[in-house]
């Protein structure tokens, strides 16, 4: 049977106390202690997946969450036009649909922001 690979290296960082409290607060609401939420965090972020208190910050998800907000932007215009008893010309979509492609990223990381225990 195989031995599993043991920690011998260690990282040290410098953080202000309310740095030090957001990474507390953090690590026990995962169940963790700051060490090994730090840790899963770090080695999730090199490894480019999601750590489970992060599930969000991946490449992916962000862009999954950038087209889902785009998507909302879209339909709520035309929804909105439509409620009003307006129609939407093919030139009139296509500036929702640019004026949603351009702002997608800010808001889809502004709202994973939001739901992050980490984001603020």
């Amino acid at each position: 049977m195989a031995r599993p690979s043991l920690r011998t290296k260690s990282i040290g960082t410098k953080v202000t106390e309310g740095e030090y409290a957001k990474l507390e607060r953090a690590a026990q609401e995962g169940g963790k202690t700051v060490s090994e939420w730090c840790r899963e965090v770090m080695l999730a972020s090199v490894n480019g997946a999601a750590s489970k208190d992060q599930p969000y910050q991946t490449g992916e998800g962000q862009a999954v969450m950038a087209e889902v907000v785009a998507l909302r932007t879209i339909l709520l215009n035309v929804l909105f036009k439509q409620a009003n008893g307006e129609s939407i010309t093919a030139e009139q979509m296509q500036k929702l649909i640019d004026r949603a492609d351009a702002d997608k990223l800010k808001k889809a990381t502004d709202r994973l922001r939001q739901i992050t225990p980490t984001g603020s």
